[in-house]
């Protein structure tokens, strides 16, 4: 398998959101450098767009913890409080 090709786990979630925004971002450099063969375009835009769902779920749900820790109410981030 050539380093350009999209591994084959496509449809296995990152194993952390970390791991995720690292794949993702090396999947965006592949898209956006042109050099990519054109049969591994799509699965890597696929994998590319279950990694963002994974992502924006991961954070929706530490935001909802957050809410729920600070009682419900979100307030604005201040520096220095």
């Amino acid at each position: 398998m050539s380093d350009a090709t999209v591994s084959p786990s496509t449809n296995a979630p990152a194993p952390t959101y970390e791991a995720a925004v690292q794949e993702l971002e090396t999947l965006i450099a592949r898209l956006e450098s042109g050099q990519m063969p054109l049969q591994d375009l799509l699965g890597a835009y696929r994998r590319a767009n279950e990694l963002l769902t994974y992502c924006r779920a991961q954070l929706q749900a530490v935001e909802e913890q957050i809410r729920v820790v600070d009682g419900e109410r979100s307030r604005p981030w201040e520096p220095g409080t």
